[in-house]
């Protein structure tokens, strides 16, 4: 029993590769245009080629939603308990049956709890992490409305009770008002799976802590956060920087919850200085 992921190889190459793991409730087409910049700014640089990743997670885009078995045990509110180590455990095999021993591990959003659990449970394959608008600790108290939406995608078979993602709020920046956000995020929202939709809000609630994983990471790590993010601007995001030893701390201006879709450049260089590091070590 496995969960399966659908990847897609932005570029080959040699050396530790890049895996981009994406937010909810989009899939890897999120990354697109920043990892090409992230290629371009590398080839710009002259740094040797190296493998860049996409693979949609379980349940999003081409990635099946995993079957019961392969999901683990559910909690009395139907969250499942086992489901995040679950997949960080795919996301290591995809790595390793590809020949290869670490990556480096870029997550923005419910890609960053993946990310985390990684380095919480196969510390020995991270060998860089970028952690971008995210969080460390569970949802605990409050974090009811995962749920709540997760059985209204299954309840209505549709995308509808997660589109709000795509409609700005006050306070939202220049990008996400913009009708080109608008109209890409509600088509990328639109190809979703509202059984896919669901399992991930399942998994992402039943989390472990993980609070205390920043402070145990001692590899090349940026943290990125947008400013104008509701959930993971910098008064959360830099206390996670520091506690993690050596890591570079990235506040982009005018940038909200999907900074490496607000503003792909400013996200890839910083990826770019983090490739960098680990290659020096």
């Amino acid at each position: 029993m496995t969960i399966e992921l659908a990847n897609h190889v932005i570029r080959d190459g040699e050396g530790v590769p890049v895996v981009l793991m994406n937010a909810y409730p989009v899939d890897h087409r999120m990354w697109d245009v920043c990892a090409k910049a992230l290629a371009d700014f590398a080839d710009l640089d002259d740094v040797p080629p190296f493998p860049i990743w996409a693979p949609d997670m379980a349940g999003s885009g081409q990635s099946p939603v995993p079957s019961e078995a392969d999901s683990g045990p559910r909690m009395a509110n139907g969250a499942y308990s086992e489901a995040l180590d679950r997949l960080a455990g795919a996301y290591v095999d995809l790595v390793k049956a590809a020949g290869y021993d670490k990556a480096i591990w870029v997550g923005l959003s419910m890609g960053g709890y993946v990310a985390m659990d990684i380095q919480r449970l196969h510390p020995e394959a991270v060998a860089g992490l970028a952690l971008c608008d995210t969080m460390a600790a569970s949802d605990g108290t409050g974090g009811e409305g995962r749920l709540t939406m997760a059985n209204a995608a299954e309840e209505t078979d549709s995308v509808e009770p997660v589109m709000h993602f795509a409609r700005p709020a006050e306070g939202d920046s220049t990008v996400k008002r913009s009708p080109e956000f608008i109209e890409t995020m509600t088509k990328w929202i639109g190809e979703q799976s509202p059984s896919g939709l669901a399992w991930r809000q399942r998994m992402t609630y039943g989390r472990p802590e993980m609070g205390e994983v920043p402070a145990t990471i001692a590899v090349p790590t940026v943290v990125v956060s947008g400013e104008n993010d509701p959930t993971s601007n910098p008064s959360v995001m830099k206390p996670l920087a520091e506690k993690i030893a050596g890591a570079e701390f990235v506040a982009i201006p005018d940038c909200g919850h999907f900074s490496a879709v607000e503003h792909p450049d400013t996200v890839a260089r910083a990826l770019l200085s983090l490739v960098r590091r680990v290659q020096e070590r």
